[in-house]
């Protein structure tokens, strides 16, 4: 009996041994081994880091005019997790919702919790009372908090006035997770002015938060980039360095205090060597033809002054983000392109390209052949037409480069060609960027096409080049392709000497007064150091001149009252969306001594460069001059133009523009046009096919029926 009692009590003491043994076991754990974690879980005071964005520099023109700038933006986000945990606070279940959830091939129903209804509970229905709410994207919401959790805020409005922020501060201590912040916001004050050379920006990737930045911040912003014109390309210089902001928040989310800030910094300003007063001169210009473009350029820097290509579109639209109606009205419903930069796109460039071709027949040493013209030229049993001769069976006769290029003989060009061979044409053409890019300050800049180049024998390489494709290059028909900016670029080079510049829309790059890019032309070639004679410079020259300035030139309607212009048209035979269609072109340069300013004007669908584009460039001459002796050119916002497709014969001149033209004792010839024969190896594309890839800006969400709520009205307090 005793035995048994002591076996029980040992028992007994073994038992509370044991039990005091897997307490003093737990108590370890919970108060040293996992003390951290559960004082994570005890609501009490605690600091939250949020990372703020740069503050984006301003882009100005060359004369200190502020082309995209930073507004007052205020902004109110939600960190979704942390009104989830506000939330659970204060009640014991939360709203779910059911979901289907694949497994092993079975699909089968599962619970989650409804963040949209417990953000609408929590925060939205108070703000209705007072008359702050808004409708935004509930599905937008659920996606954004699947993705980011608490670590990016979820934007909920950016349109607030100071009023309503003001209001939302003052209610700040009952809203947790709710975050009121005064952000810069993207600006372009003259709305559609420049808007091809600018660009635009859309707001960061939500999804792209580094590692580190995940490691530092509670709450992380990033930074919008550019991802159009020189907002790209200049992006590097124009963001601003983070800011950082501490702040504390009691154990129920509420904020009490900011007990540290270092504010985000501003970036550096770029500075363009457009003139924003010559760029609204000759957008206004161009608004008179349906799809154009232009460049204007300093010949002796290489700066482009004015860059303008229609239609266009309005900057602001993306900021912070685009309408998707509006998107698509851009990228797709009109068929102008309204996007695309035609001054850096490739076009077919017709007798244009008579220029590059006096350049290399030079450089092979046959800058003063003479060569005749009787009306065409045999290639086997084709003949390879002058345009006089398709259209009155004429011939010029004997002539020499200025001649030739006064009255743009194709049998001239033809024969130079094939004397200099493709391989010499292909390399002077090289030499000149055609066919390659210029490396201006822009992204996707069309490289264009010249047969037997580099980069066309890479997609090439077992086709020979034969001398009907090297003749019909040097009219800018066949295999042939450039921009606008290659081309004026081109007749910079003439202009001054024979020095090409590579161009360039940024001046100089200053942070902090600063200047961490250099205002300095860059020399690309000296013709005059690749076997090409003063002489032959001032042949091209002369046969501009005497193009615009003598009886049968073909670019009459260039000429100014008061100053020598030099100037080359071209019309090119296209295909556009399918049908027939021109290309009309005019390059230029002027004062004809003393050159300043090389102009290049394009319009698709115009009939003749003579008649078509000459008026054009006479218009922006006359204003460019105009400032020059002192007269203060316009400049306001401007609206869209949306363009059209329709083919104009001519654009006429003003009517005391057109009297001064006319007293000059100038005959026009016919234009130039270049009409594909059966000899031409022609590859010419439609300009609905050349449109670059565009980036895909932020597109705003759809408003849906969860994220709409009533309207209430306000409360007086």
């Amino acid at each position: 009996m005793e035995n048994a009692f002591r076996l029980r009590l040992y028992l007994l003491t073994a038992l509370i041994l044991l039990g005091f043994g897997t307490l003093l076991h737990r108590l370890h754990t919970v108060q040293i081994v996992r003390k951290e974690h559960y004082l994570s879980l005890v609501p009490s005071p605690r600091n939250v880091s949020v990372r703020e964005p740069g503050v984006r520099g301003e882009i100005r023109d060359c004369n200190g005019v502020i082309l995209a700038r930073n507004s007052r933006h205020y902004e109110v986000s939600f960190n979704i997790e942390e009104i989830i945990n506000a939330y659970a606070l204060q009640h014991d279940d939360s709203p779910t919702i059911e979901t289907l959830r694949s497994e092993n091939g079975m699909s089968r129903k599962t619970k989650k919790k409804n963040i949209s209804a417990i953000v609408k509970e929590m925060i939205i229905n108070r703000l209705a009372k007072y008359g702050l709410d808004k409708q935004y994207s509930a599905k937008a919401l659920e996606i954004h908090y699947a993705t980011h959790g608490g670590l990016v805020p979820f934007s909920y409005r950016t349109d607030l006035n100071y009023e309503q922020f003001s209001r939302f501060a003052e209610l700040n201590l009952e809203l947790p997770g709710v975050y009121i912040n005064l952000r810069p916001e993207r600006q372009y004050p003259y709305k559609t002015l420049a808007c091809h050379v600018l660009g635009y920006t859309k707001e960061w990737e939500k999804g792209d938060v580094p590692e580190e930045g995940q490691r530092r911040f509670d709450h992380y912003i990033g930074e919008e980039k550019g991802v159009a014109g020189v907002e790209a390309t200049m992006d590097k210089y124009l963001k601003g360095t983070e800011g950082v902001k501490t702040i504390l928040k009691d154990e129920k989310g509420r904020v009490v205090n900011m007990t540290d800030y270092t504010k985000p910094q501003i970036g550096a300003d770029v500075i363009l060597s457009i003139d924003a007063r010559a760029q609204y001169l000759v957008e206004n210009v161009l608004r008179r033809a349906g799809r154009a473009a232009a460049v204007v350029m300093n010949v002796n820097t290489g700066e482009v002054i004015a860059m303008a290509s229609v239609p266009n579109y309005d900057s602001n639209n993306f900021i912070p983000s685009i309408d998707p109606q509006k998107w698509n009205e851009y990228s797709r419903k009109n068929i102008c392109l309204p996007l695309m930069n035609r001054a850096t796109e490739s076009f077919d460039p017709g007798s244009t390209f008579k220029l590059p071709t006096a350049i290399a027949g030079a450089r092979a040493g046959l800058g003063d052949k003479i060569y005749s013209c009787n009306g065409y030229v045999l290639y086997g049993k084709h003949k390879a037409g002058c345009w006089i001769w398709n259209q009155s069976k004429g011939m010029h006769g004997a002539q020499n480069v200025s001649k030739a290029i006064q009255q743009s003989c194709n049998p001239y060009f033809f024969r130079l060609a094939n004397a200099v061979g493709p391989r010499g044409m292909a390399e002077t053409f090289t030499l000149l960027n055609l066919g390659r890019t210029t490396g201006i300050e822009l992204p996707s800049e069309k490289p264009g096409t010249v047969i037997g180049s580099p980069a066309w024998k890479l997609k090439n390489p077992t086709t020979t080049v034969t001398p009907v494709d090297t003749a019909f290059l040097a009219i800018g028909q066949g295999v042939s392709s450039a921009s606008p900016l290659q081309l004026a670029s081109i007749a910079c080079a003439i202009a001054n000497g024979g020095k090409y510049y590579q161009p360039r829309v940024v001046k100089k790059v200053v942070l902090n007064n600063k200047v961490i890019v250099a205002d300095e032309p860059k020399l690309v070639v000296d013709l005059l150091k690749e076997g090409i004679k003063p002489a032959d410079m001032d042949r091209i020259r002369q046969g501009m001149w005497m193009a615009v300035n003598k009886p049968g030139g073909t670019a009459a309607r260039v000429k100014m009252p008061n100053m020598e212009v030099a100037a080359k048209t071209g019309t090119a035979q296209s295909i556009d969306r399918g049908k027939k269609s021109n290309n009309s072109w005019t390059v230029s340069f002027a004062p004809f001594e003393n050159p300043k300013y090389a102009v290049c004007v394009l319009v698709v669908g115009g009939k003749s460069g003579g008649k078509v584009c000459g008026p054009l460039v006479h218009l922006i001459y006359r204003g460019l001059f105009a400032q020059e002796e002192g007269l203060k050119l316009p400049l306001h916002p401007q609206d869209e133009v949306p363009g059209n497709t329709h083919s104009i014969e001519e654009i006429t001149l003003p009517a005391d523009t057109l009297a001064a033209v006319e007293a000059a004792d100038v005959t026009e010839t016919a234009d130039d046009v270049q009409v594909n024969t059966e000899a031409s190896a022609s590859n010419n594309a439609a300009e609905d096919n050349t449109a670059e890839i565009l980036p895909t800006p932020t597109i705003t969400p759809e408003i849906d029926p969860t994220g709409t709520i009533p309207r209430a009205k306000p409360v007086n307090e």
